[in-house]
């Protein structure tokens, strides 16, 4: 269902005024939004595994306002005009038109980071007691929230689509933090009326740093790939096109690769204390990568994906022309989201983090390596290039992962 969100907000912008360009502004916007909030990422992750008792229930949402805190700092410090004009002007390039609207719309993402961070939290402790379905209950929440809000502005505003899509991304998250508050409610009354027991182990906030840092590290690894496509773009050929389409190819490929992300807390939260349970979480997952797959290859190599572009996206003529290529490059992308996410999930039952941060630089390395080699030798179209490189990072990213781990549990 999240994975909803990025086509329709891009099939409201690419109907607007302008469209080319407030599809790259709010391209460059998401994507410096993400890098923002990527330290936040895994803090479901951390609460699904460590949040056991009061103790640990305090301690990790400590460390959660804490962490929240820097990363609204951080993202405030970017949207301050001299910062936001290097990056977007001199290291990125991006036209000043597109720039400006970039502007607009980052500054508009500023409440979405520490959003996402409390929710997650919540989240987490909902997966860990088998809650899934109110995970789900706000997540339509958050879809109704954002869809409501970018159609109205669309209908009744002359703001730009670029603006538009921000505001409504940040309405959505709000509104399903406060709602996956109230659904663990419950969970968090029965937490802290626990009585303290002298037993169990304390977990301290360095103790979480320790566990969560190399996780962190990882979604800022990874994200920073988002950034770093965004600059290649935006110095390739044809850059305006292929920054307006990009967004629109990353949403709809994403739309097959969410279970695959989601998958990484079912591993964790299903594969057993002792991992017992590991053959089956196993199974399950690559009978779900081979179906994610193979949908989306169905839709991309058949008359399918124009419609899609051309009725539900509303892309003009010439960008669709960029963007057909690039997502049938993709096609495997979700099936190897499924085999990460249960390599990952397996060294973070057995508490090797730090593995899990070495695959993603070894991602990052290799597509950036494409990147450089697809647009500064082969001076391919951006967007093509983006794709070639985004394949090959993770290729990357799962051949490193084959090497055997030992799920140990320690901490379940």
């Amino acid at each position: 269902m999240m994975a909803v969100e990025g086509p329709f907000i891009a099939a409201i912008i690419a109907r607007m005024p302008d469209a080319a360009y407030n599809l790259a502004a709010y391209g460059v916007a998401f994507a410096l939004g993400w890098l923002a909030e990527s330290p936040i990422m895994m803090l479901l992750t951390a609460a699904n595994a460590l949040v056991a008792n009061r103790q640990s229930f305090l301690a990790l949402r400590r460390f959660t306002f804490l962490l929240n805190a820097g990363v609204t700092l951080s993202l405030l410090v970017g949207v301050l005009p001299p910062v936001f004009e290097f990056i977007t002007g001199r290291l990125i390039g991006l036209p000043p038109e597109v720039a400006r609207l970039a502007h607009v719309a980052t500054a508009l993402l500023i409440p979405w980071p520490a959003a996402i961070g409390y929710r997650r939290f919540y989240q987490g402790i909902l997966v860990r007691h088998h809650l899934t379905r109110r995970v789900a209950y706000g997540t339509v929440i958050r879809l109704a929230a954002m869809s409501t809000t970018a159609a109205a502005l669309a209908w009744m505003s002359r703001m730009p689509g670029a603006a538009i899509g921000a505001i409504a991304l940040s309405t959505g998250v709000v509104a399903e933090a406060a709602a996956s508050r109230w659904m663990a409610r419950h969970l968090v009354t029965q937490l802290l009326s626990e009585a303290p027991d002298a037993s169990a182990p304390v977990l301290s906030l360095r103790d979480i740093g320790r566990f969560y840092f190399p996780l962190a590290l990882t979604s800022v690894i990874s994200l920073v790939t988002g950034p770093l496509v965004t600059f290649f773009l935006g110095h390739s050929r044809s850059p305006i096109e292929s920054l307006a389409v990009w967004p629109v190819v990353n949403a709809f490929v994403f739309m097959f690769r969410s279970g695959g992300i989601g998958y990484q807390e079912v591993s964790v939260a299903l594969s057993g204390p002792r991992g017992n349970h590991v053959p089956e979480v196993r199974r399950v997952g690559a009978l779900l990568a081979a179906a994610a797959s193979v949908a989306l290859g169905i839709i991309v190599f058949s008359p399918l994906i124009e419609i899609w572009f051309r009725v539900v996206v509303g892309l003009q003529a010439d960008l669709r022309a960029f963007a057909i290529a690039p997502v049938r490059i993709m096609v495997l992308l979700p099936a190897l989201e499924y085999a990460l996410s249960f390599q990952r999930a397996q060294l973070i039952l057995g508490r090797q983090t730090r593995m899990v941060t070495i695959a993603t630089s070894v991602e990052a390395v290799g597509l950036a390596t494409a990147l450089v080699v697809c647009v500064g030798t082969f001076d391919l179209v951006g967007a093509l290039a983006a794709a070639v490189a985004v394949l090959t990072g993770r290729l990357a990213a799962n051949a490193f992962l084959l090497i055997p781990t030992t799920t140990t549990g320690r901490y379940r």
